[in-house]
């Protein structure tokens, strides 16, 4: 990096407060002096892309496409609100939606309902309106409604000054102190317009600047987090880098969390945006490399379960690939759910079940005699190997 280039004044400057505390104020995006996208950088940027490509079409090779974004959409919530110290799983979640609520779901498992709910909010909502602070806060309030921290002002931006740091930290002691309240706004407005201007950025390089913005405004009183996270993959589909909403980096997050916030704080203190673009980079890549591996894994299953069903259920491999192919949309079910997917009788509907049960598609997770529910397995293990 050029001499001189790690200056806090190209990220911003901490002011010090009327109180005492220093507070950080970020600089309008985008840096000045401009960014040396040369050299590793530029190599890693047509990585980047190259792996978003390849991504994209493994993806659409699938069956039903949506169906691989319904569970990537969960894999995620799940891994970002774990960021935030949930301890929900994805086989919680599944339960949950369910409505399998046995005594052992963890209570937070409503955290990650809701992270489901506010990505599906702002997915329905981007062909109408583009990524802008009145569709942040949309999401923040469907992700805060009902639970831990949704006394704060859910879908509000913040009228208080917060910090981060450890417990009992105050805004003289944080590691990170953000803008006073009165600052948010307007750094917001500032970021809104740098999402939509026209310039010569790469889309990648805009969306890793404008994660680390909104992380550094941090407008909430809580939820940041999760909101940044979600806002990488709503401008990854709205730049046109992806078609399908499939690319989420909470787990490479989670797998170099430390890193990751140094590199955040590395930016607002010593200017470091080049080296924050190479850690988002390289999650880039290695996270689409994941993905589309989940994909070929996802036809490979499909193909092994239906060559199963159609060699050993005989006349009643039909209804076996109908309820197969609903798996993937609806991984946990009841035999009440197979008899009304197949319109066939209760005792027919639980001999099919029985039936792939013995061939590896289902096990029936309850341990009950009554209320049995069955989950399809080696896909859900598809995501949770990953």
């Amino acid at each position: 990096m050029a001499a001189g280039a790690n200056t806090p004044t190209r990220a911003g400057q901490y002011l010090t407060q009327p109180t005492g505390y220093r507070a950080f104020m970020p600089a309008p995006l985008p840096p000045l002096p401009a960014l040396a996208l040369g050299g590793d950088l530029h190599g890693l940027l047509s990585a980047a892309d190259r792996a978003l490509g390849r991504l994209d079409g493994s993806v659409l090779t699938l069956p039903n496409p949506d169906l691989f974004v319904f569970m990537y959409v969960r894999k995620e919530a799940v891994l970002s609100s774990q960021i935030e110290g949930t301890q929900s799983s994805l086989q919680d979640l599944l339960a949950a939606e369910a409505q399998l609520f046995e005594q052992t779901l963890p209570r937070d498992v409503h955290e990650v309902i809701n992270y489901v709910r506010a990505m599906n909010h702002g997915l329905a909502r981007l062909p109408e309106l583009p990524i802008s602070v009145h569709l942040i806060r949309e999401i923040h309030a469907e992700l805060m409604r009902g639970v831990r921290g949704g006394k704060l002002q859910p879908g509000e931006l913040r009228t208080s000054q917060n910090w981060i740091g450890p417990a009992g930290s105050t805004p003289s002691t944080a590691t990170f102190v953000p803008p006073p309240h009165h600052a948010v706004p307007a750094a917001l407005e500032d970021l809104e317009k740098f999402l939509h201007a026209q310039d010569e950025l790469p889309p990648l390089v805009k969306i890793a600047l404008a994660h680390v913005q909104f992380e550094t405004i941090h407008p909430f009183l809580d939820g940041n987090g999760r909101v940044g996270r979600l806002l990488i993959t709503f401008l990854l589909t709205e730049y046109g880098l992806l078609k399908k909403p499939v690319l989420y980096l909470s787990h490479y997050f989670m797998q170099n969390r430390q890193k990751y916030y140094v590199h955040l704080q590395a930016v607002r203190t010593e200017g470091a945006w080049e080296a924050w673009l190479a850690f988002f980079l390289r999650g880039v890549i290695a996270v689409a490399g994941e993905a589309a591996e989940t994909a070929r894994r996802i036809i490979q299953l499909r193909e092994q379960h239906r060559i199963a069903i159609t060699a050993h259920l005989g006349r009643a491999a039909g209804n076996g690939h109908k309820v197969l192919e609903s798996l993937f949309d609806r991984p946990i079910v009841t035999v009440n759910d197979v008899q009304k997917m197949t319109g066939t009788t209760y005792v027919a509907a639980n001999s099919l079940v029985s039936r792939l049960v013995k061939l590896g598609v289902l096990d029936e997770m309850t341990g009950y005699a009554r209320n049995r529910r069955f989950r399809h397995t080696p896909y859900i293990n598809l995501f949770n190997d990953t």
